[in-house]
């Protein structure tokens, strides 16, 4: 199948027709149509929805779009291989990690895995999750670390660590000179989360601990995305599960709590399957269990 005319498909559907689709990839409508129909032609079922305003793809098509995604993130990742082999370049490792996994963190598990003392070469970036995910399967990056995020068609899905959940709390909070709490504790105080619940897996993962404990969440969402997560108790009345190491933190405006009974949440990688990438594999290899307790 003509990787060129899948492209076409999926340029497509992201752009709901074929004016915007035709200039994004520097062809005519005319070339873009008749690559599309001759692609409807070799798949032999109608890919695409003509008859409203915006073009979609039927179920054919969107199935076709998705795996779709999935080989060109493969025929990128073979390209760049091959590239790199060729120009006699350092293995590396291009990784995409949540505002959910911190910075820091991702040192941490690339320190466990020992990826400099294999020779490769890490590059991190930090991603919402729907990026990521495009991220991926573009064959812009070779794996994606975070927290309870769903894997999405050609995506695989792993739990490689776990760390300890704590409670960040402002400087000044009546819980912040504790040095650990129970999420019983946390029935009447109001938590910040970064996702909506329905829409986020962590989110829900972590509402789910609440209703576990035998009460419902009083959440809401960080009015400010991207930042470390135990900075968004600053200056607020907020409390929020983080992942960060107990005690004071930023510069002791937030303070950090043991939860005990503990709980451990999961970090999960997300990689396109079927395509080869030695250092993703030596990364996957490695017990990253947390060790700070």
């Amino acid at each position: 199948m003509d990787l060129r005319r899948l492209e076409h498909l999926i340029v497509v559907a992201e752009e709901a027709g074929f004016t915007r689709a035709a200039a994004r990839l520097h062809l005519s409508q005319q070339a873009l149509s008749t690559s599309i129909r001759t692609l409807e032609r070799q798949v032999g079922v109608r890919l695409l929805d003509r008859s409203h305003q915006h073009v979609e793809p039927t179920p054919a098509g969107q199935a076709l779009v998705d795996d779709a995604r999935a080989l060109r993130a493969q025929a990128q990742a073979a390209q760049e291989r091959a590239r790199r082999i060729g120009r006699g370049e350092q293995e590396r490792l291009r990784i995409a990690h949540t505002p959910a996994v911190t910075a820091e963190e991702v040192a941490g598990l690339l320190a466990r895995a020992r990826v400099e003392a294999h020779g490769i070469h890490a590059q991190a970036q930090q991603l919402f999750p729907d990026e990521l995910r495009e991220q991926l399967l573009s064959g812009a990056c070779d794996i994606g670390l975070a927290r309870a995020v769903p894997p999405t068609a050609g995506l695989t899905r792993a739990q490689i660590a776990s760390h300890r959940l704590r409670v960040a709390v402002p400087a000044g909070h009546h819980l912040a000179e504790r040095s650990h709490v129970q999420l019983t504790d946390l029935r009447d105080e109001q938590i910040m989360v970064w996702g909506q619940p329905g829409r986020s897996g962590y989110t829900d993962l972590l509402i789910g601990l609440c209703r576990q404990a035998g009460f419902e969440p009083d959440t809401e969402r960080n009015p400010v995305q991207g930042t470390p997560p135990v900075t968004a108790v600053i200056a607020t009345g907020h409390v929020a599960f983080v992942t960060a190491p107990a005690g004071p933190a930023a510069g002791g405006a937030a303070h950090v709590l043991d939860l005990e009974p503990a709980v451990l949440v999961p970090v999960h990688a997300l990689w396109v399957p079927h395509t080869t990438c030695p250092s993703r594999d030596t990364l996957l290899a490695e017990d990253l269990t947390d060790d700070n307790g």
